[in-house]
């Protein structure tokens, strides 16, 4: 029986984290887990039941009313997230969720519940998670961590893509203004901030093609797989750099 491995996929929003690890995930058999929906989530549960954020008692009371699980959709060939019995996979992408999200995500009880819910679904590996923290605090023993990041105006212009896509329209400064603010909060929160991992591979997806970053993962997990620590030929990407 092959091994299997946890692959932990970090970076900055709009990177292409998510795309890559579903694609990777496909590819392995692996199963996908996207934690930053887990604290979108937890942000639209907030917004909708107006939580305040700086109550402990009330977070930790919509933590324990909040039920979290993901269902595959073989229409769109995903798994979806479900808040309760309810479909939230589009609704969480909204600019309203994505303005709260990292403000939500830098608070400490917020972060113990979704950092034990993960490692619980990666216990058995052969998994892909995307996030923030996923190789410094949820998975510091992968077998494979990716730090990716991006040039700004290049993230921008893909989250605007992907809103359009959904019926969003959203001007770029705005779309820009919202990247900065949740970088800022992402790299310098006291609780798991945004950092790569000293053992992490780190992806530039500035001018590469989707497929490019996709295959540059999807060859390291398998060589991690068969234990050859061989790394790939630096042409596949010109803009790489291992640690």
């Amino acid at each position: 029986m092959e091994k299997k491995i946890v692959i932990a996929i970090d970076g900055y929003s709009g990177c292409g984290k998510s795309s890559t690890a579903q694609k990777v995930a496909q590819v392995l058999g692996y199963i996908y887990i996207d934690s930053g929906a887990m604290y979108r989530a937890i942000t639209l549960y907030c917004i909708e039941n107006e939580i305040n954020l700086e109550n402990t008692a009330q977070i930790e009371e919509a933590l324990n009313n909040i039920h979290i699980n993901f269902e595959w959709n073989p229409e769109k060939q995903r798994n979806d997230i479900y808040l309760d019995d309810r479909n939230i996979e589009k609704e969480i992408r909204k600019m309203y969720v994505s303005d709260k999200v990292s403000e939500v995500s830098k608070i400490h009880e917020v972060r113990v519940a979704m950092v034990a819910q993960q490692q619980r679904l990666g216990q058995k590996k052969g998994v892909v998670m995307d996030g923030r923290d996923i190789g410094t605090m949820v998975f510091p023993d992968a077998e494979l961590k990716i730090f990716m990041t991006s040039d700004i105006k290049i993230r921008a212009k893909r989250r605007q893509l992907e809103l359009e896509e959904k019926g969003d329209k959203i001007a770029i400064e705005s779309i820009i203004e919202n990247l900065q603010k949740r970088d800022l909060i992402d790299t310098t929160r006291t609780e798991s901030p945004l950092r790569k991992a000293e053992d992490a591979f780190e992806l530039d997806s500035s001018f590469i093609t989707f497929e490019q970053q996709a295959d540059y993962v999807i060859q390291l997990a398998k060589s991690k797989i068969k234990n050859d620590n061989t790394i790939i030929n630096s042409d596949v990407i010109a803009n790489f750099t291992t640690a």
